[in-house]
């Protein structure tokens, strides 16, 4: 009976069912206000580190740091994981429930990933004497690139929680905008670290 009554109220959606009510609207409108205010942060901590990269001291500086084949493969996945949100949205156009629960689910699987690579690539750091503490450039460095692991974290753990709620709510006017706004943060965490290894790791390997 349950089953009966999510399929009915799923074939009964609009083509865009996160902009079917206000409230929809609305919660799209804040997270478009909220990644504005978020970018203003980040801009903040670009130009920090910015003007704080060469102040290594006696620490080793960028281009002997970085190492690129692992980065390249972090940029990879996370990429890979705007894709896969990109096509759980499309499944909930389609109206259809599991196809974007698994598009989800890669998706959260790809962040936790990225996660993954990232605690290890600083471990590694870590070990070469580039500490948030040895140098202005160590502070800059993981200021910057922690506060994105954060916003990274927050998304893995919202979008598995509302993958919870979709499995026993399934897809209506109230849920899909839930969906819609968390591809939307993710699309941006996901523009910012095309920023980091712009700024950060290419710039680092040059400079």
């Amino acid at each position: 009976m349950k089953i009966e009554e999510r399929t009915s109220t799923v074939a009964g959606l609009p083509a865009e069912p996160e902009k079917a009510t206000l409230e929809g609207k609305n919660k799209i409108l804040g997270m478009w206000l909220f990644i504005a205010a978020e970018s203003t942060l980040f801009a903040t901590l670009f130009g920090t580190y910015l003007a704080l990269k060469e102040h290594h001291l006696s620490g080793p500086p960028s281009y002997e740091l970085y190492q690129m084949p692992m980065v390249a493969a972090t940029t990879l996945i996370l990429l890979s994981s705007s894709l896969t949100s990109v096509l759980a949205i499309v499944a909930m156009h389609q109206q259809d429930v599991s196809k974007m629960l698994r598009w989800f689910g890669v998706t959260i699987l790809l962040g936790a990933a990225f996660l993954g690579l990232e605690i290890y690539e600083f471990v590694e750091y870590t070990g070469m004497g580039h500490t948030i503490s040895s140098s202005a450039f160590g502070s800059a460095f993981y200021l910057l690139l922690g506060t994105h692991g954060a916003h990274v974290l927050f998304g893995v753990l919202w979008i598995l929680g509302l993958m919870i709620q979709g499995r026993k709510r399934g897809i209506t006017v109230y849920t899909a905008p839930k969906f819609y706004v968390a591809s939307l943060y993710w699309h941006f965490i996901d523009v910012v670290w095309v920023f980091i290894f712009t700024v950060v790791y290419l710039m680092g390997m040059v400079s």
